[in-house]
C-alpha cells in the first residue's frame, strides 16, 4: 500500500461543513487535507450547467441559513460571494383567479391576508412574535457544543446553561417551547389561523426535507429550524446566491485554499485506518493511503460507520443505533430550462413581476400537505405534489441565455424507497411528467417553455451526491435525532466512538441546510483536543 502525505486532520468529504471546518483546522496551525470523491467540492451546494447554456444550483438552492460570522471570518464576500434578497418572500396562486402574497414587508402582508380572512391578519403579528422568541432560544444553541449524557464537567456547565435560557423565557415562553418540540406544526397553525392557503404556505417549512405529515409531532421544530436564519442582516429572510449554490463553496475552497489546506477531488475513501484501536488515517479506492492524526467525517453516518470502519470495531448497540438511524427526506427535485417565464392565469403577466423573484409555492392547505404525504407512502409519490418553485435567472442573468430562464422545482412528497420493489429509474421522468402537469394547472403556458430539464429523485441524490436516501438532512430531524442525540446519544459533541474520529456533517447539531454550523463547531472541539493532547500521535 502506497503511502501518500501526513496531515494532522484528514476530512472525508469536501461539501460545505467539511471546507467549514477544514478552514478553521488550517487557521488554527493544523496541516489539513480535504478528500473529495467527485471531481468538484460542494457537496449538495454546487452548481452545474444542466442544459446547453443553462446552469443552476443542483439540490441546495435558497440562501439564509449560512451564519454571518462563518460568511466573516472565510470573507466569504472577497472570494466572490454575494447574495441577492427575492424580490417577495411566498407568491402562492390557488385557483384561475385567487393568490396570497406573504412578503418582508409586513403592512402588504396583511392587506394579502386580509382578502381571505381579517381575524388571520390580525394574529400574525402576534404568531410571528411567538416564533421570534422561540427562534432566538434556538439561535442561543447554534454555535453550542450539546452537552454529553453521562458527560463531564464542561457538558454539566453547557446543560446548566441551557436550563438558564429556558427558565429566562418565563412560563409563558416555556409553555411555546413545549408545544413546538412536542407538537405538530399543524395543531399550532390550526390553532392560530383559519385560512387554509395561509396555513399551508407556512406549514411548507415543517416539512422541507422531512417526510412526514404537518400533523405529525415534532414537525414544529422543524418549521423552527427553517426560519433561524438571515440574509444581508435580514432576519429570517431568504436569497439567491449569485451563481447558484455552487457560488458559497466555491467561495470557501478559495478561503481554505488561502489557509493552506489541501484539496483533492476525485478521491474517494475506501476504509477508515485504526491502529490499536485509534484512527491513523484513510485507504483510497485507488489503494494509496494518506495518513492523519485526526479523521474528520462529513458524511452520512451511515456511510461512515457503515462501509468505512473496520467491521468489529464499534460497540454492538452504537451499530444497532447506526442501522436504524432515519434517513430520507422525501424530495424530488428539478432543474428546469425555459423558453419564457411561467404566466399564472391568477396574477397574469407579459412580463417579469415581483412574483418572479420570490418562492412560488403549490401547498393550498395543511390538508393537501398532509394527503400528499398519505399518497406517497401508500402509492410511492403524491399525485398532487407539493411545489416550491425558484425561477433563479430572474435574480442573476448569469445562470441563463438573454432572454430565457431557469427555474428550480422542490417537491414534497415521494417515498424515498419505493414500494412492492419499484425503480425510481423506472418512475423518474413520469412523476417529473406530474410535477410540471401540476405547475401548467396555474401558468398553462409553463409545460410548452420547458426545453430542458434536471431530474434527481431520491436514488439519484443518493448516487449523485452521496446523500443516504436522497435525505437532504443527512438524517431526519425528528425529536430523537436532535442535539445531544444527533446522530447517537454520547456522541453529540462531534467527537465519534474512536480516539481520533470526528464528525463534522449535517448529521450532527445543528442539522441540515446550508448553514457552515456543524463545520464550525466540530472544528473548535477538534482544536480543543489537539491543545490538550487527546489526538493520537502520528504513527
Amino acid at each position: 500500500m502506497a503511502s501518500q502525505h501526513s496531515y494532522d486532520a484528514v476530512l472525508i468529504g469536501g461539501g460545505h461543513n467539511g471546507l467549514t471546518c477544514a478552514y478553521y483546522l488550517a487557521k488554527a496551525g493544523l496541516k489539513v487535507c480535504v478528500l473529495e470523491r467527485r471531481g468538484i467540492v460542494g457537496g449538495a451546494a454546487i452548481t452545474e450547467e444542466f442544459f446547453p447554456g443553462f446552469r443552476n444550483s443542483v439540490a441546495s438552492y435558497s440562501v439564509s441559513l449560512l451564519d454571518p460570522k462563518i460568511i466573516h471570518d472565510m470573507e466569504l464576500a472577497r472570494h466572490g460571494l454575494k447574495v441577492v434578497l427575492r424580490h417577495i418572500s411566498y407568491f402562492a396562486p390557488l385557483d384561475d383567479e385567487r393568490y396570497l402574497i406573504v412578503d418582508r414587508d409586513a403592512e402588504r402582508t396583511f392587506r394579502e391576508v386580509s382578502k381571505f380572512s381579517a381575524r388571520d391578519a390580525q394574529a400574525l403579528a402576534a404568531y410571528h412574535d411567538r416564533l421570534d422568541r422561540m427562534v432566538d432560544l434556538l439561535r442561543s444553541m447554534l454555535m453550542q457544543t450539546p452537552p454529553n449524557v453521562g458527560g463531564g464537567v464542561r457538558d454539566l456547565l453547557t446543560a446548566l446553561t441551557l436550563g438558564n435560557r429556558v427558565r429566562s423565557l418565563r412560563i409563558e415562553g416555556q409553555r411555546d417551547l413545549l408545544d413546538f418540540f412536542a407538537k405538530s406544526a399543524g395543531d399550532i397553525l390550526d390553532s392560530w389561523f383559519e385560512t387554509d392557503a395561509l396555513k399551508g404556505l407556512l406549514g411548507f417549512d415543517a416539512i422541507t426535507g422531512a417526510y412526514a405529515s404537518p400533523y405529525a409531532p415534532g414537525t414544529a421544530y422543524v418549521l423552527l429550524h427553517h426560519v433561524f436564519g438571515e440574509v444581508n442582516g435580514i432576519k429570517g429572510a431568504w436569497g439567491h446566491a449569485i451563481g447558484g449554490m455552487g457560488a458559497i463553496t466555491q467561495a470557501m475552497a478559495k478561503a481554505c485554499g488561502e489557509a493552506g489546506v489541501d484539496i483533492r477531488v476525485g478521491n474517494a475513501v475506501r476504509e477508515v485506518l485504526l491502529d490499536k484501536g485509534k484512527t491513523s488515517g484513510v485507504v483510497l479506492e485507488d489503494g494509496s493511503s494518506v495518513r492523519g492524526r485526526a479523521i474528520v467525517s462529513n458524511i452520512n453516518p451511515k456511510l461512515l460507520y457503515g462501509g468505512l470502519i473496520p467491521v468489529g470495531a464499534l460497540p454492538d448497540d452504537f451499530m444497532e443505533r447506526i442501522r436504524n438511524y432515519k434517513c430520507g427526506s422525501g424530495t424530488f427535485r428539478m432543474n428546469v430550462a425555459l423558453s419564457e417565464l411561467p404566466n399564472f392565469t391568477a396574477r397574469p403577466s407579459t412580463d417579469t413581476m415581483d412574483h418572479h423573484g420570490g418562492s412560488i409555492m403549490i401547498a393550498p392547505s395543511l390538508g393537501y400537505l398532509d394527503e400528499a404525504h398519505a399518497d406517497a407512502r401508500r402509492h410511492g409519490w403524491a399525485r398532487r405534489p407539493v411545489i416550491e418553485m425558484h425561477i433563479q435567472s430572474v435574480l442573476d442573468d448569469s445562470l441563463a441565455p438573454q432572454g430565457r430562464h431557469v427555474a428550480s422545482l422542490f417537491c414534497q412528497h415521494v417515498a424515498p424507497v419505493l414500494p412492492n420493489g419499484a425503480s425510481w429509474d423506472d418512475r423518474r421522468e413520469e412523476v417529473a411528467d406530474l410535477v410540471i402537469d401540476t405547475m401548467t394547472r396555474h401558468a398553462p403556458n409553463f409545460r410548452a417553455s420547458v426545453v430542458g430539464r434536471m431530474i434527481l429523485s431520491p436514488l439519484d441524490m443518493e448516487r449523485k451526491l452521496a446523500l443516504t436516501g436522497g435525505d437532504i438532512f443527512h438524517g431526519q430531524l425528528s425529536l430523537d435525532q436532535l442535539y445531544s442525540a444527533r446522530p447517537v446519544l454520547g456522541h453529540g459533541d462531534y467527537r465519534g466512538p474512536l480516539k481520533g474520529l470526528y464528525m463534522c456533517g449535517a448529521s450532527t447539531h445543528p442539522g441540515g441546510g446550508v448553514s457552515g454550523l456543524p463545520g464550525h463547531n466540530a472544528a473548535r472541539e477538534i482544536i480543543r483536543d489537539f491543545r490538550r493532547g487527546r489526538v493520537p500521535k502520528a504513527a
